[in-house]
């Protein structure tokens, strides 16, 4: 017992080692947390779970990429890309909905699954097609490139954006549903869209601008994450199905359940990757398991009668 624990567990006497797999779990958790939150958002007022949501956050990096070609320099060319790179995903999430999955709210869950499944094959194409096969890349900018000492261990400055930005979105997005009455009226559509119709709101209109603001989100995650990674196809893929696991463990339309369970999961496979390392990618869908045997509706979100 004691060779195990020395095995695997040593490493928590590494206090440089620790804070490393924590800071870097804790900014990996934030772009998990911007997609899941926007994949939550649009599944607890819709009911329809976008099985295309990657893709948008692919997007998101691809235009990223295009409006830093565009802006060539221009001061503050990071910040305006991120704000353009979630705009244009917001009106590429906008402009589905209206042609095609407003068509759909009230079809069989199964037909609209297989449309969102077919948006992602029809966008992966068209991915291809504006920028080729090839990767693309976004320079860091030049005030965010080195690193800094967190407890002695050098993190990358960048990273500590990642991190900021999370947390500064998920505090705007408090302040816009429970603090606004455009905020209200979201809310409210999750529980009785046809009330909220009654009593003279625009529920289609509603609907659209909440599947933009999910978009949006998965959109910036997608121009945060560019500077780090290559942009290229496919990369949409790995990102929606740990965005799912955040969402079925948080649960469906929870924004505190999609924080928590994004750090939950992000946490853990930074840690697992030292502990256990054969087995590390599948510790979360284990306690994707776990919840969904004992609390199939999340540990935060509402159970369905």
């Amino acid at each position: 017992m004691l060779e195990f624990f020395a095995t695997h567990f040593g490493w928590l006497t590494d206090v440089s080692l620790v804070t490393l797999q924590l800071a870097s779990g804790i900014a990996s958790a934030m772009f998990l947390f911007l997609v899941a939150s926007g994949l939550s958002l649009i599944f607890g007022v819709s009911r329809i779970i976008n099985f295309a949501h990657g893709s948008f956050y692919m997007f998101g990096a691809y235009f990223a990429h295009t409006w830093v070609q565009l802006l060539g320099g221009t001061p503050g060319e990071f910040w305006v890309m991120l704000i353009l790179a979630s705009l244009s995903v917001a009106l590429l999430g906008g402009v589905l909905e209206v042609l095609f999955l407003r068509r759909i709210y009230h079809a069989d869950p199964i037909f609209q699954l297989l449309l969102t499944f077919a948006f992602v094959l029809l966008l992966s194409d068209v991915a291809k097609i504006l920028w080729g096969a090839e990767g693309k890349v976004v320079p860091r900018p030049e005030a965010l490139a080195g690193s800094v000492s967190i407890l002695g261990t050098p993190f990358p400055r960048y990273m500590l954006l990642v991190v900021a930005a999370g947390f500064l979105v998920g505090l705007a997005l408090w302040v816009v549903f429970y603090r606004t009455r455009w905020g209200r009226l979201v809310r409210a559509a999750r529980h009785s869209r046809d009330m909220l119709g009654a009593l003279g709101t625009n529920v289609p209109r509603l609907f659209t601008q909440v599947f933009m603001l999910g978009s949006a989100l998965a959109g910036l995650a997608g121009a945060m994450v560019a500077p780090i990674v290559t942009a290229a196809p496919g990369m949409d893929a790995s990102i929606i199905i740990d965005a799912f696991v955040v969402v079925v463990i948080g649960g469906l339309g929870s924004f505190l359940g999609a924080a928590l369970a994004s750090l939950l999961v992000a946490v853990l496979k930074a840690l697992g990757t030292v502990s256990f390392p054969a087995i590390s990618m599948v510790l979360a869908y284990v306690v994707m398991a776990v919840v969904l045997i004992f609390r199939p509706w999340g540990l935060f979100g509402r159970r369905e009668e």
